[in-house]
């Protein structure tokens, strides 16, 4: 059979069909980044104190005096989880002494040293500041002190809900197209987000919110993947590398926003429906993959997807779209089904895999980590997550800049370079500069994003055909494996509180230096079975020259002279 792309090439790259179709699924990224933060505002731990009860009759000075002041971060701050003993203090008011932080007590006056009594645990609750948040799970639930345990747990769920759904959505869209598992996906998340507003008690709550992890990241590999199998040219290099991570990141900024109206967490449970719903009318209007079909054996209803994309491009269709003389033969080994295991069964195949896992792992845990610690910094919660997030349009923005004629080696380690040596310079600034930690905490952000956004592309280009699919979402797999470690990052900091940045950024340096084996992919053909995949190179200098690509066929005239389009045969 024909290479597909030349088989297609009378589509041409922009005509009303791309255009409508690069639109909307565009637009499908937004419900899944619109719950990526959502576990950091669901489960956000406003400021709170042991609650005394109004009928304690304290005095106004030992009322405000009845909960312990310890230093955090160099300032004075309310102890959350203990208070003084509420029968003693409620003694010490009724005999009207009045209570003293001095060490130096004048025996002549009723004086109390308030950090000489005995302090007790809050057995009447808490009280939860409202300056941020009019509720969450956290303060709803009373996941703080000795339940605190359960947060971290909470986010735990919400990440191996990806990870779970990254497992079989892989193999699911390899067997039965990208279509179904990219609206199954958005429905997922629709539906349990609704659900979750509900939820009458925590063990509830995570399990719809496992759930609605299933969906997150499941729809955007499954947008991804169908946009890059169905656009060609220019078209799809703009489409994965910066037009869906840009609109991805634009629901991400409407999170923040969205979280300051509602207050709310059961509000914004709601509202993080909406997108979804909003998506759920396209499946009429996007296509299934054509080169999907093709793969499968479904040669048919792919020449008749193609022949209403040629009308409605104005085109004419040849006669025979896909010469049929081969077909059987080319379908035949494609059609056999591909499992998870499939990137183990080569030497080749599973050394690069392996490579992808540990720099997807490590690049995760980086950003994950860096979001949760943002609630380490000083300031208003809704604009650092928000200017976290704006940041991610410039990094995607690069990111695509570099894929258009740089190879994705030096990418890759140059920008992952820049962030990890932004967040190992955040210790020395934490705690004496707000305006420079948060500048070099955004520097971070943008360094690891435009990583993250050349390994899309590189781990596409790396992977075959066949089992394309099945290799993206097994290292988003290994991506939510890092996910669900980061919230307990920032458990670190009773140890060291510099200790979460530490390994944020040295977990960004592994990822560079895994990188610099994996093989270069820029200017290559794009690989369709297991056996073209190469081999791992000996460590090599980013920057050294590349060998010319290997001429199997597959590129054309104009791509050997274009590199802007000879890198769009890839993803």
């Amino acid at each position: 059979m024909q290479d597909y792309e030349e088989s297609v090439s009378f589509l041409g790259t922009w005509g009303p069909f791309q255009k409508r179709v690069f639109f909307l699924l565009c637009l499908t990224s937004i419900p899944g980044g619109y719950n990526l933060l959502s576990v950091i505002f669901l489960l956000a731990t406003p400021s709170h104190h042991c609650h005394i009860p109004t009928h304690s009759n304290l005095s106004q000075d030992w009322s405000e005096a009845s909960i312990p002041v310890q230093m955090a971060g160099g300032r004075p701050e309310r102890s959350s989880c203990s208070r003084y003993e509420l029968d003693l203090v409620q003694n010490l008011s009724a005999m009207g002494s009045t209570p003293t932080l001095n060490w130096i007590i004048n025996l002549s006056s009723p004086e109390v040293l308030v950090s000489s009594l005995k302090r007790e645990g809050c057995k009447d609750g808490w009280t939860y500041s409202t300056e941020h948040y009019d509720s969450t799970v956290v303060s709803e639930f009373d996941l703080v002190c000795s339940d605190q345990w359960k947060q971290p747990l909470t986010s735990l769920f919400y990440f191996l809900g990806g990870l779970f759904g990254c497992f079989i959505s892989g193999q699911i869209s390899d067997r039965f197209g990208r279509k179904p598992v990219l609206f199954g996906a958005i429905f997922t998340m629709s539906l349990f987000s609704s659900a979750m507003a509900f939820s009458p008690s925590w063990p509830i709550f995570i399990a719809l919110f496992f759930m609605l992890g299933m969906g997150q990241i499941t729809s955007y590999i499954a947008a991804f993947v169908l946009g890059s199998e169905l656009f060609m040219g220019s078209t799809r290099v703009i489409f994965s590398s910066l037009c869906l991570p840009c609109v991805y990141v634009i629901g991400t900024m409407l999170l923040p926003v969205t979280a300051y109206l509602m207050g709310s967490w059961r509000h914004l449970s709601l509202t993080m429906a909406v997108p979804g719903l909003a998506c759920l009318p396209f499946w009429w209007l996007i296509p299934e993959s054509p080169r999907w079909l093709v793969s499968r054996g479904r040669i048919q209803e792919a020449e008749l997807l193609l022949r209403s994309a040629a009308l409605d491009n104005r085109v004419e269709a040849p006669y025979d779209i896909f010469i049929p003389a081969n077909v059987e033969k080319e379908t035949s080994e494609k059609v056999e089904s591909t499992s998870i295991l499939d990137l183990l069964r080569t030497a080749n195949i599973r050394n690069v895999s392996i490579m992808l896992w540990i720099i997807w792992f490590s690049l995760n845990v980086s950003f994950f980590g860096l979001s949760f610690n943002m609630s380490a910094l000083y300031g208003n919660p809704f604009l650092n997550y928000f200017l976290l997030s704006a940041v991610e349009l410039p990094a995607y923005t690069a990111s695509w800049l570099a894929a258009r004629s740089l190879p994705r080696r030096l990418s890759c380690i140059s920008f992952t370079l820049l962030g990890a040596l932004a967040l190992l310079l955040i210790q020395i600034t934490l705690y004496s500069n707000a305006a420079i930690t948060l500048t070099l905490v955004l520097l971070g952000k943008f360094g690891i994003l435009a990583g993250i956004g050349v390994l899309y592309m590189f781990t596409s280009e790396l992977s075959p055909t066949v089992i394309r699919n099945t290799a993206m979402s097994s290292c988003a797999m290994f991506s939510r494996v890092g996910s669900s470690v980061s919230p307990y990052l920032l458990q670190l900091a009773v140890f060291n509180q510099f200790l979460p940045w530490i390994i944020v950024g040295c977990l960004s340096l592994l990822s560079v230096l895994v990188c610099f084996f994996l093989p270069e992919t820029f200017k290559q053909p794009l690989i369709d079975t297991i056996e073209q995949m190469p081999p791992l190179q000996r460590f090599r200098w980013p920057w050294a020259s590349m060998p010319p690509p290997k001429d199997d066929g597959k590129l054309t005239k104009d791509q050997t002279t274009a590199p802007e389009i000879i890198c769009t045969t890839r993803l």
